[in-house]
């Protein structure tokens, strides 16, 4: 019989597994849709060569399943850890130079950067053929490059999205239809002005949008230049936009001021925010990615005890500007004593058309996974919706998203047909090692800006601060 050698670390539940901290909230959020659950560690099984898979998520889990089907002389030992405090990356760090180091390691948008430009990882771009065959999108491997190698690449890609709710829009604008919402919300200056609309005729009680920590993405992502040129530490004048941009929010009551991945936040989801007086209040709008549908927004769309649901009411529209928000690569170790098994376990989850297929039309249910290895998780699967890295792929299924669930909760809207019209426009030119240690350092300052506790001159001076205590190399104006 076969068996997938598990060992898997106790996660705290789907909402609290995308928990990050901080508020502004940080943008990122792991991609595990389902919580994790203990499981005794077992040895690996007899006769089989064995492939260490690390991961900070159960998500691949699915794939290293699969893998094993199709490689049935393969076991693999699958390790999840946390991201808390940074736990995953300090306990790979601790591998490196030893027999424990992993063969293949999972790496999260947040932090993928600064082990690409690194020597952790081995060079992979002898894959690179299986991309172009299967029309990647730049993104998914240009993030994995550095200097010419290509280090990792990855199975998803990540353009961002406004998900509005019809019945508000109607309310407010008088049509739901997305192409005349896009119009309306097509740029910055008019989405702000669409939040006095929305304020003025809900008289306070809808706001345009949940936490001033979705804006962070997208100013981010339509930047001119990168934190850092030249070792030194440069503010675009994005950025300065998105400062202040959510003073505006804040100061005239267009966000609701809860915090992402929080109950607030996810409460809007569902029509059961309330204020502190426990007067109601809705969310007009959310900036979510691909997979922040089936993710994060549709399965928050109804309460816990099944009271008040959106499902069906939500639309989904480029918005006011275009990005992109997280994404899982995969790379191979350095170290590792597989180098050969190690890429094809990369080939497999990333570049091959078949898996990427299956892993987005929902073929990998329990049942599916159950039959390749009974110990598999009952909780363990793979539903269909996620947006995949390969043009050939997306061209093959989007229409089969025509009368999928998805649809249905979306009014009848083929989103997957959407985020292919996105992703092309989705490029890595800025993503540098250093992005989200800065990022953060902005976090803790930019909220006593918004509270009032600090001036905007006291913020920047702040936010200095923290990167120079971060990065003490880098010359910082």
């Amino acid at each position: 019989m076969k068996r997938l050698s598990l060992i898997l670390s106790v996660l705290i539940l789907a909402s609290m597994l995308l928990a990050a901290c901080g508020t502004p909230a940080a943008t990122e959020a792991p991609a595990a849709d389902k919580p994790a659950v203990e499981q005794p560690t077992t040895a690996p099984a007899a006769g089989k060569t064995v492939l260490n898979v690390w991961s900070f998520t159960n998500e691949i889990l699915t794939m290293a399943v699969a893998f094993e089907k199709s490689h049935p002389d393969v076991d693999v030992v699958y390790t999840m850890i946390p991201m808390t405090n940074g736990e995953y990356q300090t306990k790979l760090m601790a591998t490196l130079g030893t027999d424990a180091v992993p063969d293949v390691v999972a790496l999260e948008a947040a932090f993928v950067k600064s082990y690409v430009e690194s020597d952790f990882l081995a060079d992979i771009s002898d894959l690179m053929p299986y991309a172009e065959e299967l029309k990647m999108y730049p993104f998914v491997y240009e993030v994995g490059t550095y200097d010419g190698v290509t280090k990792a690449y990855a199975y998803q890609a990540t353009p961002g999205a406004l998900f509005y709710r019809r019945s508000l829009a109607k309310e407010y604008f008088g049509t739901d239809d997305p192409a005349e919402m896009q119009e309306i919300l097509g740029d910055m200056d008019k989405y702000i002005a669409a939040a006095e609309v929305v304020k003025e005729k809900s008289g306070g009680n809808t706001y345009m949008v949940a936490s001033n920590g979705d804006f962070m993405n997208l100013f981010y992502a339509n930047r001119e230049q990168p934190w850092v040129v030249d070792d030194t530490l440069t503010v675009d004048p994005m950025v300065d936009k998105m400062v202040e941009t959510v003073k505006i929010f804040r100061d005239n009551g267009y966000e609701a001021k809860a915090t992402q991945w929080q109950e607030g936040w996810f409460a809007g989801m569902n029509d059961t925010l309330a204020d502190a007086q426990g007067n109601p209040k809705k969310i007009f709008s959310y900036f979510l990615p691909t997979w922040g549908l089936p993710y994060v927004l549709a399965p928050n769309a109804t309460s816990a005890d099944g009271s008040s649901t959106t499902v069906g009411d939500w639309a989904v529209i480029t918005g006011p500007l275009p990005y992109q928000w997280g994404g899982t690569w995969l790379g191979v170790m350095n170290d590792t004593q597989n180098m050969d098994l190690a890429k094809e376990f990369v080939r497999f989850c990333t570049l091959d058309e078949e898996n990427l297929t299956n892993w987005a039309t929902g073929v990998y249910t329990n049942e599916y996974l159950k039959a390749i290895d009974p110990a598999v998780p009952d909780d363990q699967y793979q539903a269909a919706g996620d947006f995949v890295g390969s043009q050939v792929v997306v061209e093959k299924i989007t229409a089969s998203f025509d009368d999928s669930e998805l649809s249905k909760f979306l009014g009848g809207q083929n989103s997957y047909g959407g985020f292919a019209a996105a992703a092309p426009s989705v490029n890595a030119r800025l993503m540098q090692g250093s992005d989200d240690a800065i990022q953060r350092a902005l976090n803790d300052p930019l909220n006593s800006y918004l509270e009032g506790t600090v001036t905007l001159e006291e913020m920047w001076t702040l936010w200095k601060d923290a990167v120079r205590n971060e990065f003490p190399d880098l010359i910082i104006p």
